[in-house]
């Protein structure tokens, strides 16, 4: 085991707070679920910097920390409170969640949606265990994965959004996870289910906000099965405090002809970690992988992507933009994996990297695994600095330092909002990277 007894402490009592709690109309399954889960846990630890995943991250800034586990919210949260992660570019079903509890008079997501489902995951395991319970074993692929092994034992809070077939979601569905500043740190481990049947339709926007003096673990899950020539927009929105420490797993399960777009905004947090991973089970499956991870000060983020393509004739294409500032560090590493039998697969990776200080580090290693002929993949990474001459441009027509050295950054941005297909999703990202990106960062010297 990796952790020490100390570093295990909060997480046992969490536990044991949590089974003692009143079960309510739970199945008789999901505490055994929860037990097996968390001795999967405790067995193992956080991983440890000789495992090669985690070579670049270090778990000892989590394991120093002790996180109490979150219980319903008493705090107050208003509309104002999380306007800066509201979208008001286009109408949107939201469900807000506050430490990891539902706040139902900030949400406006309706159940009642023609041929879409939408439960929190306390109503789905009332009423749909049956269907529920296969979804909620974490896959083989992160079984020995401490972080997921961590949110199926606390499997508690979260959301279920189930479509029938050829539901096309009229308005966006906005997840809102808000992180309070608290007396003692929380750890909250929120669960995503999104099932689209075949030939259905929607855009998924998934938030973190941290509001001011938070301090909080979030370990989120989100698992997302896409039936036959099903379609997904996924935005996924990191914005915690310069306190909060955050670790995410998405994994996708895609059938043919189906399409699951990503973008990842990594713009806060003081230790993030996400891991994003689709597989492309059927032909012409096809993922697009869009992030930008944008840091400053001491903050350290990690983007770990893989593309699984398991099937003939499927395509996924990948591109990530970090902006490093600061004494901060950041770690990209993508894999595409392609089967023996996957023929005619296209795949490409693309890794671009701004430093704006020589304190700022970056460690970017994009993979390529075949184990097929004709095939068509490709990847490359970059890592540079502000352009100078386009500095000297910008000056020389009466643009002060500061200001050109901002204007470039967002700039250097622009690449990944060009990838966002809907003009009014791409709006709203263009908002939460321009008033995220932190502008001392824009106008570090390179000295």
């Amino acid at each position: 085991m990796n952790m020490t007894s100390a570093a295990l402490r909060p997480y046992v009592e969490g536990f044991k707070t949590l089974e003692t709690a009143p079960a309510g109309n739970a199945p008789a399954w999901l505490a055994g679920l929860r037990r097996d889960a968390f001795a999967r846990f405790a067995d193992r630890g956080f991983p440890g910097e000789r495992h090669e995943e985690w070579k670049y991250t270090s778990t000892r800034p989590l394991e120093k920390r002790a996180f109490s586990l979150a219980t319903p919210a008493h705090d107050s949260v208003s509309a104002r409170d999380i306007a800066p992660i509201l979208v008001h570019e286009m109408p949107v079903h939201t469900l807000v969640f506050v430490n990891g509890n539902p706040v139902a008079a900030l949400s406006t997501a309706s159940s009642a949606i023609r041929g879409l489902r939408i439960f929190s995951l306390n109503q789905a395991l009332e009423q749909n265990a049956v269907v529920l319970q296969p979804y909620l074993i974490p896959e083989s692929v992160w079984a020995d994965d401490a972080f997921t092994a961590l949110n199926t034992a606390f499997l508690k809070d979260g959301v279920v959004v189930d479509s029938d077939a050829k539901v096309q979601l009229d308005r966006p569905l906005q997840l809102i996870f808000v992180s309070t500043h608290q007396t003692s740190s929380l750890a909250c481990h929120p669960r995503i289910l999104v099932r689209l049947a075949n030939d259905s339709q929607a855009t998924l926007i998934e938030t973190y906000l941290g509001l001011e003096g938070a301090a909080n673990f979030t370990n989120s899950y989100t698992q997302i099965v896409l039936g036959e020539n099903a379609r997904l927009e996924h935005l996924r929105v990191q914005r915690e405090s310069l306190g909060d420490f955050h670790v995410s797993r998405v994994h996708v399960s895609q059938q043919g002809g189906s399409s699951y777009l990503s973008h990842t905004l990594n713009l806060g947090g003081l230790w993030v970690r996400t891991d994003l991973q689709a597989r492309l089970e059927a032909p012409l499956a096809e993922a697009v992988f869009n992030g930008l991870y944008a840091v400053n000060g001491r903050q350290h983020v990690d983007n770990h992507t893989r593309v699984d393509h398991l099937a003939p004739a499927t395509r996924s294409n990948e591109l990530y933009r970090g902006i490093i500032g600061g004494h901060a560090r950041a770690v990209f590493n993508g894999k595409v994996v392609v089967a023996k039998h996957a023929v005619k697969t296209d795949a490409a990776q693309t890794s671009n990297n701004l430093l704006l200080s020589r304190t700022a580090e970056i460690d970017t290693k994009p993979e390529l695994e075949i184990y097929a002929d004709d095939v068509k993949c490709s990847h490359g990474a970059t890592i540079g600095q502000l352009d100078e001459q386009a500095l000297f441009y910008l000056r020389s027509r009466g643009i002060d330092l500061q200001t050109a050295r901002a204007l470039l950054v967002e700039a250097f941005s622009l690449k990944l909002l060009e990838r966002i297909p809907a003009s009014r999703l791409r709006a709203y990202a263009a908002r939460q990277i321009k008033t995220a990106l932190p502008r001392q960062s824009a106008v570090a010297e390179w000295a």
